[in-house]
């Protein structure tokens, strides 16, 4: 039985969804419209991906992706400590079988990620050696990169190499290598992989100090001669405090580098913010308290309001800069798979996408297809 937790009288005259025909759709278990149908002129439309999904486990979830996506990130089998567990051994098997879900599907796919500071295999952590760990930057990067050549569409080479004031984020790589390693990563992929388009991928970089340390970044590897195609902007916002107007000038200003820019892991929260600002570090964690999972049994309707129109107001500003943005990723194909579930606090409830624990589409959905009416 499909559960709706959202009254439809509640919703304000300037949303841009009839509230009346959803309804009805929704009751009569219509076929619902395809984000990828709706927005294929535009650019394309992607989700990230679990183990169980890649593995075709759950029939419903299979329907819904194939439906609505033509683009795909791993969530973590792509990660270091999963695709190169020890020294001298490389795990494609899952995503082996994520390239041939694709292939089969007619999904592109997103490589993520090939240097990043987090989930990195117990024996990075171990070295104390720079020339160690060149080594294995260099042959992870190498070998990865190359078995996938033209079989993925793109890379985020590098992934949230920044710190919130725009400086380089003090990492086992900035330690050791220098700051020269994000312009040698991005030297390597290319070499490896001249089939396959190269991103720079992160957080909040649509503020104005982290975003001039992403452009310092792009600025740098394109000085020395080498290639980047595009910029990943991840998204985790908040439903009711999303900061528009910096969205527009970080596309402005990515976009005039001569790179796409991507909105690689959109998710909206509607939950209190432990924190006075946006924060995606996966190590970061907050307490739990009284308040703080305040819809564990369904959204309200006020918030779904909330939500559906957050959605709505990102991807109007996304048509007005359509020759700009090349693909838009939300991070997880249902709420119940969002890590933000998890994040900051864990075991808490969150509604971030357009899709409920039953991969029914929510308001937000519905609020998204109406942008392009």
């Amino acid at each position: 039985m499909i559960k709706i937790f959202i009254s439809f009288a509640t919703i304000t005259t300037t949303c841009f969804f009839a509230p009346i025909q959803i309804q009805a759709q929704i009751q009569d278990q219509q076929p619902i419209p395809s984000l990828k149908e709706t927005f294929k002129n535009e650019f394309l439309i992607g989700t990230a991906l679990n183990t169980s999904q890649i593995l075709e486990k759950d029939v419903t979830a299979n329907k819904l992706i194939t439906q609505q996506f033509n683009a795909a990130t791993p969530e973590n089998i792509m990660k270091a400590e999963i695709i190169h567990p020890t020294w001298n051994q490389f795990d494609f098997t899952l995503a082996d079988k994520l390239v041939e879900y694709g292939r089969k599907n007619n999904i592109k796919i997103n490589g993520h990620t090939l240097i990043w500071h987090s989930q990195l295999p117990r024996f990075v952590r171990q070295i104390k050696s720079p020339d160690s760990l060149a080594q294995f930057f260099a042959d992870h990067i190498t070998t990865i990169a190359s078995h996938y050549d033209g079989k993925v569409l793109s890379w985020d080479v590098v992934n949230e190499a920044l710190e919130e004031n725009g400086s380089l984020r003090k990492s086992i790589f900035l330690q050791q290598l220098g700051e020269g390693y994000i312009v040698e990563a991005f030297r390597l992929a290319q070499k490896a992989a001249p089939h396959t388009e190269l991103y720079y991928n992160d957080y909040n970089i649509e503020q104005p100090k982290k975003r001039a340390g992403a452009i310092e970044i792009i600025k740098k590897i394109k000085a020395a001669g080498v290639r980047i195609d595009g910029v990943g902007i991840q998204g985790h916002w908040r439903a009711s405090k999303i900061p528009l107007a910096e969205i527009e000038q970080s596309i402005l200003d990515f976009s005039a580098l001569g790179v796409k820019v991507m909105f690689t892991e959109l998710d909206l929260s509607v939950l209190p913010n432990p924190w006075d600002s946006d924060n995606a570090d996966v190590s970061a964690t907050a307490g739990n308290s009284k308040g703080k999972d305040p819809y564990p049994n369904g959204l309200p309707d006020s918030m779904q309001t909330i939500l559906a129109k957050g959605y709505e107001d990102l991807f109007r500003l996304f048509l007005k800069h359509k020759d700009k943005i090349s693909r838009i990723t939300f991070w997880g194909v249902n709420d119940g798979q969002s890590w933000l579930n998890n994040f900051p606090i864990r075991g808490r409830t969150n509604y971030p996408t357009l899709f409920d624990r039953t991969y029914t589409a929510k308001p937000a959905f519905y609020a998204v297809i109406a942008t392009k009416k």
